[in-house]
């Protein structure tokens, strides 16, 4: 689909930019009139110039759901981000994750998926694919290139996560891909963790990579969206079963998108510096047994991270000492900073228990579990609240 031809400059811009640059102007050629943001395009019908142009879809856009320059804008800056090929919009994460794995899945094939992954990938790989007659193995996130004697005959997509969901473990993912390829499989990323801004699947071998951009690249909790991004093999077959599902998202939450896309550097790096200010503090905590953020070293998976990482979102879990529900039920409930609440990546910072779902492996860890997101308020605050926190686990103890 052809851009709007429009520039800011009257000069173009260079072909390499660095990443924080590329999150500013990627998509710059959907502005018209001088605008620095695009226009919110609200479109069902399109009309035709003619009948030949009606005949043979003979101009840019020809049906609301198949895209406006809205869209259009929104997915180029996220491949953009991404290192993609090209990019499809969904109304929510788990939509996109949905849609990517039906549009390389059908009935008969084998799909491996990392022990670790989101709770709600595991229902849907456990309930509607099963229903399909599609088979799912579950394996060790830390696996590496041993993938490969799980990998089958059928085996047709090969899925990560890393970190993994809630306890954050870091994939090889490069040797994953690489194991993937070597039998003709999709090589496919939950991305959301990095926000596709500090680990480039693309360039670890990965031919698609989905985010639900509800999180860090709306970044402000006020609007659901998923991005599948694909490299150039897998882009046809991908945006022919996207586009056959009907699947397209409302034009104002896209455009929330793209205006938290443009901040993303500088939220990331706040979100990033708070979260490790907040772990280590943590770490010093006697009811705490672990932190699972691989941005701190000696962490697990730090050394992994810090190879195939750029930096660090603000999402990261903790392990506490054994204690009882009612003791948590104090300190969680007493809080005035953290919320509780699901999903992550806006400004405010979150905390949720959670307990590990395993198939593959085990969890052997005895304490509960928390899910922090750590926000952009001041360090200084939020560690005040949780210390008032520990005090109250410790006395319901």
């Amino acid at each position: 689909m052809a851009p709007i031809t429009w520039s800011m400059s009257k000069n173009p811009l260079p072909d390499k930019l660095q990443p924080a640059t590329r999150l500013v102007t990627a998509a710059r050629q959907f502005n018209e009139h001088g605008m620095v943001n695009p226009a919110v395009y609200h479109a069902s019908t399109v009309l035709f110039a003619d009948t030949d142009s009606l005949t043979n879809r003979k101009q840019p856009y020809t049906y609301g759901r198949h895209g406006t320059p809205t869209s259009r804008a929104l997915e180029t800056a996220i491949a953009a981000l991404e290192g993609g090929y090209d990019c499809k919009i969904a109304p929510s994460g788990l939509a996109a994750i949905t849609a990517a794995l039906l549009a390389f899945l059908k009935s008969g094939d084998h799909l491996l998926m990392p022990d670790t992954a989101y709770n709600p990938s595991r229902k849907l790989a456990d309930t509607l694919l099963k229903g399909l007659g599609i088979e799912t193995t579950y394996y060790d996130p830390l696996i590496g290139r041993g993938i490969s004697a799980l990998i089958k005959a059928n085996t047709k997509v090969v899925y990560c996560e890393s970190p993994g969901s809630q306890t954050m473990e870091v994939q090889d993912v490069s040797a994953i891909a690489a194991a993937a390829h070597a039998v003709g499989a999709i090589a496919m990323i939950d991305n959301t963790w990095s926000a596709g801004h500090y680990f480039k699947a693309f360039a670890h071998g990965c031919d698609v990579s989905v985010q639900a951009a509800t999180k860090y690249i709306v970044g402000h909790s006020d609007a659901m969206l998923g991005s599948v991004v694909c490299n150039e093999k897998c882009w046809p077959q991908f945006k022919d079963a996207f586009e056959t599902m009907g699947l397209f998202a409302g034009p104002d939450d896209m455009y929330l998108a793209l205006r938290g896309l443009r901040t993303l550097d500088v939220r990331l790096e706040r979100h990033q510096r708070n979260a490790t200010v907040v772990a280590e503090w943590l770490r010093g905590q006697e009811a705490v047994d672990t932190v699972l953020y691989p941005a701190l070293s000696n962490a697990p998976g730090h050394e992994m991270w810090k190879r195939d990482f750029t930096g660090a979102s603000g999402l990261f879990s903790v392990v506490l000492k054994a204690k009882s529900q009612v003791a948590l039920a104090a300190m969680l409930d007493g809080l005035q900073l953290f919320g509780m609440g699901y999903s992550w990546g806006g400004f405010e910072s979150l905390v949720v228990p959670f307990k590990p779902i395993r198939t593959a492996t085990s969890w052997t860890a005895e304490g509960l579990c928390l899910r922090f997101h750590v926000g952009l308020e001041d360090p200084k605050d939020l560690i005040a609240d949780l210390d008032a926190g520990f005090a109250r686990l410790a006395a319901a103890t």
